[in-house]
C-alpha cells in the first residue's frame, strides 16, 4: 500500500519540479526575458487563455501598451507605423505563427500555410484570378445581384418589413462570390428566409466562436470534422453549418479534379473558376488534394462574404444616419451618373475623392479582423526602439489599435469622409493605415471584393431612393 501511494506522489513532485524549472526559464533566461509585462503572461500561457477563452477574447484590452510580452513566447507591439514591419512584404520573409494559423481549422488553406515560399507557391495559384482586371469584369454580375437586392428593399418599404442589412448584404456578398469562384449561387438573394438566417454568415461566426479556443486545442477542430454531422449539429450548431458547405465544395472539387484527369491537364472553356485556377498544369500534384482544395475554398468563400457585407453594412449605417454625409456623397455621385439607372466604371468611380473617404472610413471601422494573427522573422532579428526582437519570436499587432490611433485619426471613432481629403492636401497618406486586409505578401487576396462590391451598392442606393 505504501508503494502504491507513493508512486502518484513521486510523479506529482516529479512535474512540479519540472513545471517549475519552465517557469523560471521563462521569466529569468528566456530570450524574451528582458521584454515588459505581466509576470504570470511570461511564466504561463493560462493568463492569456483566461482573457481569450474564459472571458471571450477580451485580452486585446490587456495588451494596450507600446510593446509587452504576452505569452511566454509572443510579443505585441502597438505600434502603427511598425505594423509594415511585422506584415512585411516579400523582401522580408515572414512565416505565419502556427498557433494562429492552427484556429481557422483549415490547414491546407492559405491562411494556415506557415512558411513564407510556400504561402508565395499557393498565392500564385490564384493571384490572376483575384486581380483588379479580372474582378472589374464581373461588374455586369454584380449589378444584376444589387438590382435584385434594391428589389427586395423596394417589397419591403411597401409591405413595411423591417430587414436585418447586414444579412441582405450577406447574400448580395454571398450570390456573387459563389457565382464567380464556383459557377453556381446559393439563390441567398431570391430566399425571403436570408433576411433572418445566412448559413454562410452562421458558419462563419461559428468558427470566429471557436477561434481563441482552437489556439489552445487545435485538436478539437479535427474531432469535430470526424464526428458524425448530427452530432456537430447537436454540440455546435453554426460550426455544421460550415461543414455542410465544405462537403459540398469538397464534391466540385472532387469533379475538378477527374475532369483534369479526363482531359489529361489540357486547358479547357470551363477553366475560370476557382477550383480549375487551383488545379492548372502549372500547379504541383501535391498542391492537388481534396483536402487542400476543401480547406482554400471555404475560405475564400466565408471571407467574401462576412467581411465583406460587415464593411458594406458599418459603411451605409454611417451613410444613412448622418443626413450631410449622405447629401455629400449624393451630389458627389451626380457628377458623374445622369439618371438613377445610370451605371458608372470602377475607374470613374475611383477618381471621387468623397466616395473615396467614405469607403475608407467604412473599411476602417467595420475593422476586418482584429484579432492578433502572429508573423515570425525566421532568421533575421528585428530591431525596435532599442529592443532586438530575437528571431522566431511572434509578433503581433490588432488592426484595431492602427484604425483607432488618435495621432493618425483624430477623433477616430467618428465617420469623417473628408479626414482623407484633408490628410492628401497636407501631404500624409492616410491609405497606408488601412489594415483590414492585414499588409504585406499575405495581404488578403480579396480586398478589391470590398471595393467593387461597396461602390456599385452604394451610388445604386443613394441614387435610386434619394
Amino acid at each position: 500500500m505504501e508503494y502504491t501511494l507513493l508512486f502518484p506522489v513521486l510523479v506529482a513532485a516529479l512535474l512540479l519540479i519540472v513545471a517549475t524549472r519552465v517557469v523560471v526559464h521563462r521569466l529569468y533566461t528566456h530570450p524574451l526575458a528582458a521584454f515588459p509585462g505581466p509576470k504570470l503572461a511570461a511564466g504561463t500561457f493560462l493568463y492569456e487563455f483566461y482573457y481569450d477563452v474564459i472571458k471571450n477574447g477580451v485580452y486585446i484590452w490587456e495588451i494596450e501598451r507600446p510593446i509587452v510580452r504576452i505569452s511566454p513566447r509572443e510579443l505585441h507591439i502597438k505600434d502603427p507605423y511598425f505594423y509594415e514591419e511585422i506584415h512585411a512584404g516579400p523582401s522580408k520573409k515572414r512565416a505565419r505563427d502556427l498557433k494562429y494559423a492552427v484556429a481557422f481549422a483549415a490547414p491546407y488553406s492559405l491562411v494556415g500555410t506557415i512558411g513564407h515560399e510556400h504561402h508565395r507557391l499557393r498565392r500564385s495559384f490564384v493571384n490572376n484570378f483575384f486581380s483588379k482586371r479580372s474582378v472589374t469584369n464581373l461588374t455586369p454580375v454584380i449589378h444584376e445581384k444589387v438590382d435584385k437586392l434594391i428589389h427586395r428593399f423596394e417589397t419591403a418599404f411597401a409591405n413595411s418589413t423591417v430587414l436585418t442589412l447586414q444579412l441582405d448584404f450577406a447574400a448580395l456578398t454571398a450570390d456573387v462570390i459563389t457565382h464567380y469562384c464556383y459557377g453556381w449561387a446559393r439563390g441567398y438573394l431570391d430566399n425571403a428566409d436570408s433576411s433572418k438566417s445566412n448559413d454562410l454568415v452562421d458558419a462563419v461566426n461559428g468558427l470566429m466562436t471557436m477561434f481563441h479556443i482552437n489556439r489552445f486545442f487545435p485538436f478539437l477542430s479535427k474531432i469535430m470534422l470526424a464526428a458524425p454531422p448530427a452530432l456537430v449539429r447537436w454540440l455546435q450548431p453554426c460550426m455544421a453549418d460550415l461543414f455542410d458547405m465544405k462537403a459540398r465544395l469538397r464534391d466540385q472539387a472532387r469533379y475538378t479534379l477527374e475532369k483534369r484527369e479526363n482531359l489529361h491537364d489540357v486547358k479547357v472553356k470551363e477553366e475560370n473558376y476557382i477550383f480549375d485556377a487551383l488545379t492548372g498544369p502549372e500547379v504541383p500534384d501535391a498542391e492537388k488534394t481534396l483536402d487542400r482544395l476543401e480547406d482554400e475554398g471555404a475560405l475564400l468563400l466565408g471571407a467574401g462574404t462576412e467581411t465583406t457585407a460587415r464593411a458594406i453594412a458599418v459603411s451605409m449605417f454611417h451613410v444613412m444616419s448622418n443626413a450631410e454625409v449622405g447629401r455629400k456623397l449624393l451630389c458627389e455621385l451626380k457628377t458623374i451618373l445622369e439618371t438613377p439607372t445610370s451605371q458608372a466604371s470602377w475607374l470613374e468611380l475611383e477618381q471621387l475623392p468623397y466616395l473615396t473617404g467614405v469607403v475608407n472610413e467604412g473599411l476602417r471601422l467595420s475593422h476586418g479582423m482584429t484579432s492578433r494573427l502572429g508573423r515570425i522573422s525566421t532568421k533575421a532579428h528585428i530591431p525596435y526602439k532599442g529592443w532586438i526582437i530575437p528571431a522566431g519570436t511572434p509578433i503581433s499587432q490588432s488592426n484595431y489599435f492602427v484604425h483607432m490611433d488618435e495621432t493618425l485619426f483624430p477623433d477616430p471613432h467618428r465617420f469623417d469622409p473628408e479626414r482623407w481629403a484633408r490628410a492628401a492636401k497636407n501631404g500624409d497618406y492616410l491609405g497606408r493605415f488601412i489594415v483590414s486586409f492585414t499588409k504585406g505578401s499575405r495581404q488578403c487576396l480579396g480586398m478589391k471584393w470590398v471595393f467593387i462590391f461597396f461602390i456599385p451598392f452604394i451610388f445604386t442606393y443613394l441614387a435610386g431612393f434619394s
